[in-house]
């Protein structure tokens, strides 16, 4: 134990690149990356705290986090805004095959959250349970578009939380769009899909305007929860 602590402490002592992540973005000439700083990381989870605790996540709440490893760069933000808050938390791959983890630590916590569940996982534990009985009375469910279609048409108010190009999306709980930082991103529409660009001063991506294959409409009015933040409603 101690030659751990020494290990650890001396790592922290260690002076590291300031990119975290280089995530590939298809483009319609073929695929690019763009540059994710740990400082980016920093205000991404700032943001997403200040998204998590308008729903009313706080500390002591139990919440579940569903993602895959290549997404760290949308959703390590949303684990450090939940260790900020104070919340437990457990994570599960986004993939069927771990439904059995979602499962676990919906019968063995008191759930306030969960964040980013997967149409996979919703099929998977669908052929054991009536997923609507399941989730219909946790206080915030943020899932992928997808998998909220699928929990709405079960009679739970799901809202969506989900990567948007490099963009994280978050819906508030008025269900009227996804919510983008707008101090980190410009989101537009180009020919009924969306399009994201960075804020220049903020973010190194490296990457002009990037368009995405994902149809929807952008609302830039002010939003009913109080946020200015530019809104995506998705399909």
């Amino acid at each position: 134990m101690m030659v751990r602590r020494d290990t650890l402490a001396r790592a922290c002592m260690l002076d590291h690149p300031p990119t975290a992540y280089l995530v590939p973005v298809k483009r319609p000439d073929g695929v690019a990356e763009y540059e994710v700083t740990w400082d980016d990381l920093a205000r991404d989870a700032a943001w997403t705290q200040e998204r998590l605790q308008a729903l009313g996540l706080e500390r002591g709440h139990c919440a579940l986090v569903s993602f895959s490893g290549h997404e760290g760069a949308w959703f390590q933000p949303v684990i450090e805004a939940l260790r900020n808050l104070g919340a437990t938390y457990g994570t599960a791959e986004a993939m069927g095959w771990d439904h059995a983890r979602t499962r676990v630590f919906h019968r063995e916590l008191d759930l306030h959250a969960v964040l980013g569940l997967s149409t996979d996982t919703l099929e998977a534990l669908s052929g054991q349970v009536m997923i609507g009985d399941l989730f219909r009375d946790t206080p915030v469910i943020l899932v992928r578009p997808g998998a909220a279609e699928r929990l709405r048409a079960a009679g739970v108010r799901a809202g969506i939380i989900a990567p948007l190009g490099p963009a994280l999306a978050i819906e508030c709980a008025e269900r009227s769009g996804a919510h983008v930082n707008r101090s980190e991103w410009h989101v537009s529409e180009r020919d009924g899909v969306l399009a994201v660009a960075a804020v220049r001063e903020k973010r190194a991506t490296g990457l002009d305007e990037i368009v995405l294959d994902t149809a929807g409409r952008v609302l830039t009015e002010r939003c009913a929860c109080g946020s200015d933040d530019p809104r995506v409603v998705l399909g």
